[in-house]
């Protein structure tokens, strides 16, 4: 598939100063959500799709991870707030619903872009403020624009953030392909300086070329792989074009199932999401 960005031909505006513009001027904007609009509204169905379910419709039921949520695009799950952010709510779920394990226990959103933008090498990050509790599961990553046609992890997943919500100082971030996927990827945990992670917004970004993918917290790196490092275990598969995912997970293996339902609704916001390229690209 072209490295190009699949949407539509209007610019989209340029974003208010950010601690997160990138300092490399040849990174130019080119898509956005900054989730504007009246509060209970759904996500700009022109830039979003749900992912919705347990998993078993894609043949993985928990995700391939265990997890507990029934993903549900209800506005009571994902909506706008009304103040400039997109909410993605887990709750308790009702009775009467079935997952794969019994009565599901939770609800919560998956949102992609898959089918409506696809990011070409250059940059990508959003402004999140996580929510804490044992058992959540905050993730903003991307897959490669041919999955599910190519499948995980032929296709190469970039995990620009995953949090898991009994750790509020700290996220993890990820490179999966062929060879080094799973419990082989390239991964790094990150333990940051300005304390929780729940309590304020922090900007999460990925940057990533023909040689380098790297990770981002605010104007922090975090993490960054080279080519030569994955050619070590298996092809590069990263000079393509990803689509964007955010998702609140519930359980599983990465942070374990909630000890509490106290901890219920949980809420990830996003106040914006931004893609950029080189203009050479």
């Amino acid at each position: 598939m072209p490295l190009l960005i699949a949407c539509s031909h209007a610019a989209p505006p340029e974003p208010p100063a950010s601690p997160s513009t990138p300092r490399d001027t040849a990174l130019k904007l080119v898509w956005s959500d900054e989730f504007d609009g009246p509060a209970n509204a759904a996500p700009d169905a022109t830039k979003w799709i749900a992912d919705d379910g347990d998993g078993c419709s894609a043949g993985i039921c928990g995700w391939g991870n265990n997890e507990k949520e029934d993903y549900r695009d209800d506005r009571e799950n994902v909506a706008l707030n009304g103040s400039g952010q997109l909410a993605i709510t887990a709750r308790v779920a009702a009775p009467g619903r079935s997952c794969y394990y019994g009565a599901c226990r939770y609800t919560s959103a998956k949102l992609t872009t898959r089918g409506l933008m696809n990011a070409a090498p250059g940059r990508v990050e959003a402004r999140l403020k996580l929510p804490s509790g044992q058992g959540l599961w905050p993730a903003f990553w991307m897959l490669g624009s041919g999955h599910p046609t190519t499948p995980w992890p032929l296709c190469g997943e970039l995990d620009i953030m995953e949090n898991r919500g009994s750790q509020t100082d700290a996220t993890s971030s990820a490179v999966h392909g062929p060879n080094y996927a799973g419990g082989v990827s390239f991964n790094s945990r990150s333990s940051l300086p300005f304390g929780s992670l729940t309590s304020d917004y922090h900007v999460y970004a990925v940057e990533w070329d023909a040689n380098t993918i790297q990770f981002f917290v605010d104007t922090r790196q975090t993490f960054a792989v080279e080519r030569s490092q994955v050619e070590s275990k298996g092809p590069w598969v990263f000079n393509q074009s990803f689509y964007v995912i955010l998702n609140l997970a519930v359980g599983g293996h990465f942070d374990g199932d909630p000890a509490s339902d106290s901890i219920f609704p949980a809420t990830m916001l996003v106040d914006w999401v931004r893609a950029y390229r080189r203009g050479s690209t």
